[in-house]
């Protein structure tokens, strides 16, 4: 017998959890298909890497009645220290100065992931498959057919929203390629201790291979985001936990004095993603299904929450216009890739410029570089109009990414 369904999100991780909650007070039926087992180490949405959330995304889990438990597991950023190498130039950006408690907060995944899951498992209208892959998609005038387990799955919806990730096996299905640069980079992530305390302070440094973020997080450690070369990945990720770290200290500096203690490490491929289209008829690309982006900025999962409120407007509207709306209508799918395409093309261009122009090695771009960090320093309005944008606060926001409820 086949499941009725409004709509179908294929992946259950950050974001397609995320869009589930947030349409929930809408009262349409949704159901969640996830293809890894809840509290799998598989899982790589719910893993131990950290993301920080942008002033945008927190706006969305306050109107989403989360915010107290997330808030709760997680590490306010109040100052961004940006640094090269090297050289002499530097910028900073200070909360205080923007008129705000906190820049973002930085939170553990697998932390964030156990509110989504208490949340969802008490969504009387969210239905969670798992584990269950889609493997075939049917696409029709009035619906969408999924097929998923050998043919034991059979879902019917009137609209499919691909939240599966960068290697979205949907948007395959969809016929919706995507536009892939590897960028030969790996990130490194992990966890330490820093001599002096963070304090609240978020730092990113370029080097000769690539980004290094250090963020704040709990219990006084610090979580890093190193980025190496490809091909020198294997032999970092294998040092021993002394040289690791000795490593690790002369790219950054002793700006936080010694570094120790470092926890488990991980490693991932950094790619560029980008989908050709965001729709298919009944279908909608959220997340990195619809882009991947270098950690550069840590903008990634902030511009995928951006996608989901998006498309919670457009749905919520509809329905407001008409009570027998249909969220896989064609007038929904436009307004949402309209309304989402400069954003994502924006954030785009921005990480890749800002990754190509670091890893530079033309003769001039440093010195250019360190006029630029001490121009955004003393030219006045500029670090506003950067902490605007990293905060996710400029354009025009849906009701969610501003804090007000749906309905």
């Amino acid at each position: 017998m086949r499941d009725q369904f409004d709509i179908v999100i294929a992946g259950g991780g950050m974001i397609g959890s995320s869009l589930a909650l947030a349409l929930a007070p809408l009262g349409l039926q949704v159901a969640v298909v996830e293809a890894v087992s809840r509290g799998d180490s598989g899982q790589p949405s719910f893993d131990d890497r950290t993301t920080a959330l942008s002033r945008s995304t927190q706006k969305m889990f306050e109107a989403m009645g989360l915010w107290d438990e997330v808030v709760a597991a997680s590490t306010p950023i109040t100052s961004i220290h940006v640094s090269d190498k090297g050289r002499f130039g530097f910028s900073h950006i200070d909360a205080a100065e923007q008129g705000v408690e906190a820049l973002g907060y930085v939170v553990v995944n697998r932390v964030l992931g156990a509110v989504l899951q208490n949340a969802l498992a008490s969504a009387g209208n969210v239905t969670q498959i798992c584990p269950a892959r889609i493997e075939a998609v049917a696409l029709a005038d009035d619906r969408v057919v999924v097929q998923g387990q050998g043919g034991e799955l059979e879902l019917e919806c009137q609209l499919l929203v691909a939240a599966d990730g960068a290697n979205s096996g949907v948007r395959e299905h969809l016929g919706i390629g995507a536009q892939k640069t590897d960028y030969a980079q790996r990130a490194v992530i992990g966890n330490l201790l820093c001599e002096r305390p963070l304090d609240g302070r978020a730092f990113e440094r370029f080097t000769p291979q690539g980004p290094l973020a250090i963020l704040p997080i709990a219990e006084g450690r610090a979580g890093f985001i190193w980025t190496v070369e490809a091909d020198d990945a294997e032999r970092v990720m294998t040092l021993d936990d002394a040289s690791f770290i000795a490593e690790l200290q002369n790219e950054f500096g002793w700006r936080l004095g010694a570094l120790s203690r470092v926890g488990k490490r991980d490693c991932y491929p950094l790619i560029l993603s980008k989908a050709v289209r965001l729709t298919a008829p009944r279908s909608v690309l959220v997340g990195n299904a619809a882009h991947g982006l270098h950690p550069v900025a840590a903008q990634g999962f902030n511009l995928g929450m951006r996608d989901v409120a998006a498309l919670c407007d457009c749905i919520a509207d509809a329905f407001a216009a008409d009570v027998a709306a249909d969220p896989g209508g064609i007038a929904v799918l436009e307004r949402y890739a309209a309304w989402r395409r400069g954003d994502q093309q924006k954030l785009v261009h921005f990480t890749d410029n800002l990754v190509r122009l670091f890893a530079s090695t033309q003769p001039g771009v440093g010195v250019l570089r360190n006029i630029g960090m001490l121009g955004f320093d003393l030219v006045p309005g500029v670090r506003s109009f950067f902490a605007k944008h990293t905060m996710g606060l400029t354009g025009e926001l849906p009701r969610l990414s501003r804090g007000a409820p749906l309905r």
